[in-house]
């Protein structure tokens, strides 16, 4: 019985059906017009001889209406409203040809009206029996009682997979969404009840068991909106993958996941040219240093996918190389990847990874990045960030690479630690090189990276897992955050944009507070900030301010022509004061002598502004 009505959904059939009903209504309605007696001959004769222009002409307005096309399962209202104005206008056209006939002499003149009334019956009542009868199967059907929010293309192919899967985990009972042209539609038979602002109401109202958020489209506020209303209920909440990721596919297959921090914290995906990016790469030999880092690793995958000719994995670390390189002969196999153990600290090291594989574009992603830490470690900062920056830009030069990308920070801004200064210094080494030879030096600059690693978002994660306390420095320090594969993906962008010497910057969007981020991850934990976990406030640490900067007074920026980079005018430097200051600083590291260390990174960025225990440590030593 389920296989045969099932069958009734398909077009042809459902065509079939209604060209069958018209010969029934059109005879029926000589039958009402005799009183269900006998028709007397003559009159039966003209009716069935006038039977296939009744066919023939209702049926083409059948097909011009599309109601071949129409679900019995979601039969409703506006069906059946389709019905009655495509029988109308048949009605119309089949009195209109028998009156050019025989003015109508052939038939008498209640059979249309009563043929009008009489088709949508014949046509609609089994569309309703069998809504009926699915609706009532679907009264005994298992899966959880669901809230869809999002009534637009992937609300609407999400509850279709609901409903035509076989043993649905979720059972969509009803949708909401904020376009108020939407309320009171229904899509699938499911009926939309109006905004957002009712889901709280609604899960009491249904006796919802799950909520599924079906606007990957959502920005990063109507998500923080949508999520606010999920967390007033006690009922679990998932979404879709965001547009970031394919709607090609059915929904149901691509899978349902939990709302995470990215969703929030996350923006509009960058519109990017990557036609001009795969021109860029393509056939090139492409180097990266600190590749199995955060930055680094997802800047392989992300490369990994453009026509290269070879990829060079340049890392110190031996198992993120080990893990980095797996992952992408795994999903990359056709590409020739070299994965090399070095420290771009060692000079013979990186001469000849260049020398023997002479790439034509190199990343350079490799650098100390922890803020904390790195205010007791200023040798080995100045010496990685720096010297390391000057080993690998100079080995470029010589094997005639086309173009170096440094990967720097917006704590090299006005800097007030040891690392961000490092970092602008890598900048103006960068700068000062991009005339000496005719390799391009373009450095990119950008925020903090959602779930790099050692950043706030792991942290606070393991904290949770802990039972708590989550820390925070401080109520009102904010960062720029970005996700790891848009940041990769405005990298590349910028590498086919740039000229030589310029510093581009990531448009970062506004400033989050971490007090936010962290109240966020709690409540998609299911924990209740400073109820079930504490939030404590630890206080600032060694080199940390409450707000970043992206660039300088100074720099003035500029549009490009992708939305979401920005050109820094840099400041000028001089190549010949900057190859002494390194020079020297060469020597000082070797001596481990920290305090001309310091005043040598001060003189070569003298925007740094050292916190005063730093200073103090190193004046008393």
């Amino acid at each position: 019985m389920n296989i045969t009505l099932d069958k009734l959904r398909t077009p042809s059939l459902v065509l079939l059906h209604d060209l069958l009903m018209i010969p029934l209504a059109w005879m029926g309605a000589y039958w009402l017009r005799f009183n269900l007696e006998s028709i007397p001959e003559g009159v039966l004769l003209k009716g069935f001889a006038f039977l296939p222009w009744v066919v023939a002409t209702q049926g083409i307005i059948f097909y011009y209406f599309r109601l071949y096309r129409s679900l019995w399962r979601f039969a409703s209202l506006p069906d059946l409203l389709q019905i009655a104005k495509a029988v109308l206008m048949g009605t119309a056209c089949i009195a209109v040809g028998g009156w050019l006939y025989d003015r109508l002499e052939s038939i008498p003149r209640s059979v249309p009206f009563i043929y009008s009334a009489l088709l949508p019956i014949l046509i609609g009542t089994p569309r309703l029996i069998y809504r009926s009868w699915k609706d009532q199967v679907s009264a005994f059907m298992t899966g959880k009682r669901t809230l869809v929010v999002g009534a637009g293309r992937a609300g609407e192919m999400l509850v279709r997979d609901l409903l035509q899967a076989n043993a649905p985990e979720y059972r969509p009972m009803v949708l909401v969404d904020d376009d108020s042209k939407k309320k009171g539609r229904e899509i699938r038979g499911i009926r939309v009840a109006g905004g957002c602002q009712k889901i709280p109401r609604l899960v009491k109202k249904y006796r919802i068991d799950a909520i599924l958020i079906a606007i990957p489209s959502a920005s990063d506020r109507q998500m923080r909106r949508i999520v606010e209303y999920c967390e007033q209920t006690d009922v679990p909440f998932l979404t879709l993958p965001s547009l970031k990721e394919s709607l090609f596919y059915r929904m149901l297959d691509m899978g349902l996941r939990e709302v995470s921090i990215e969703d929030l914290l996350g923006r509009e995906p960058a519109q990017l040219d990557w036609q001009a990016i795969r021109t860029h790469l393509r056939h090139k030999t492409v180097l990266i240093t600190g590749a199995g880092g955060s930055i680094g690793s997802e800047l392989c995958r992300q490369l990994a996918s453009m026509p290269m000719e070879r990829l060079i994995l340049f890392e110190l670390c031996e198992y993120n190389l080990f893990r980095i390189e797996n992952d992408l002969r795994r999903c990359f196999p056709e590409l020739p990847i070299v994965p090399i153990l070095g420290n771009i600290t060692d000079p013979a090291s990186v001469r000849q990874v260049m020398e023997t594989h002479r790439p034509q574009i190199v990343f350079h992603a490799a650098a100390y990045k922890h803020v904390p830490l790195l205010e007791n470690q200023l040798r080995e900062a100045v010496h990685n960030n720096c010297l390391g920056t000057r080993i690998v830009a100079e080995a470029a030069i010589e094997a005639e690479a086309e173009e170096f990308v440094l990967i720097s920070t917006d704590k090299a801004v006005n800097p007030c630690n040891v690392m961000g200064a490092t970092k602008r210094a890598a900048e103006m080494i960068c700068q000062s090189l991009d005339s000496l030879g005719s390799t391009r030096f373009l450095t990119v600059r950008f925020g903090n990276v959602l779930d790099s690693a050692g950043s706030v978002v792991p942290l606070f994660r393991e904290q949770i897992r802990m039972g708590g306390p989550v820390t925070v420095t401080h109520p009102e320090i904010s960062r720029y955050f970005m996700t790891i594969p848009e940041a990769c993906q405005l990298i590349m962008q910028a590498a086919t944009a740039g000229q030589g010497g310029e510093i581009f910057i990531l448009d970062m969007g506004e400033p989050i507070k971490i007090r936010y981020l962290a109240e966020q991850m709690l409540r998609l934990s299911g924990k209740r900030p400073g109820i079930d976990i504490e939030i404590r406030y630890v206080g600032l640490r060694p080199g940390e301010r409450l707000n970043e900067e992206l660039f300088h007074r100074d720099e003035n920026l500029v549009a490009t022509v992708h939305q979401k980079l920005l050109l820094a005018h840099s400041r000028p430097c001089d190549p010949r004061i900057i190859a002494k200051l390194l020079d020297q600083m060469v020597k000082a590291c070797q001596t481990s002598d920290e305090s001309q260390i310091m005043i040598l990174l001060r003189t070569l960025v003298p925007e740094y502004r050292p916190q005063l225990t730093l200073e103090r440590r190193l004046t008393s030593a």
